[in-house]
């Protein structure tokens, strides 16, 4: 039986709790430190302190009250918005959610008038890589790094929203 996952708003709290399990998922699972969590809040407090709620918006998935993955939807220009801080509670993975979250960050952006939505994410991340194909992005560009503690290849992804 498919759970019951209600997509909200932010509520005074979602940051905190956004930044803290994105930090421990990603140490349990790939070996992050904690320059990602430090990351991932900066991200999430910019959202909050520049919001402009007329061409950004943030989902928060809650199955049975509690918190199971969320997406962002951030302006980078009049005609581009980035999506940002997609993730998935592991016990809900395989559910569509993610591909939920993100065509809800889709009809944002074609609703707001952007003509391409952006990403960026790193290679090892599979199952979000094949979220982001299947719904249209397109690989822009790859670059190597050394973040989290690892070295890692970055990758720009790009879905044209006039199509």
């Amino acid at each position: 039986m498919t759970p019951h996952i209600v997509l909200r708003g932010l509520r005074v709290g979602d940051i905190g709790w956004v930044a803290h399990r994105q930090g421990i998922l990603y140490a349990q699972e790939y070996g992050w430190d904690g320059t990602f969590e430090a990351l991932v809040a900066e991200i999430a407090a910019h959202y909050v302190n520049n919001l402009d709620p007329a061409k950004e918006n943030a989902w928060i998935a809650e199955c049975e009250g509690q918190v199971v993955g969320s997406a962002f939807v951030v302006k980078v220009s009049d005609t581009e918005a980035k999506l940002r801080l997609l993730y998935v509670e592991p016990e809900m993975r395989g559910t569509g959610l993610g591909r939920r979250l993100t065509q809800e960050c889709i009809a944002f952006a074609k609703d707001r008038g952007y003509q391409k939505l952006t990403l960026w994410t790193n290679d090892i991340l599979h199952a979000a890589r094949r979220i982001y194909q299947t719904a249209g992005f397109v690989l822009v560009s790859e670059e190597k790094h050394h973040s989290f503690g690892h070295d890692l290849v970055g990758q720009y992804w790009a879905l044209d929203l006039n199509i």
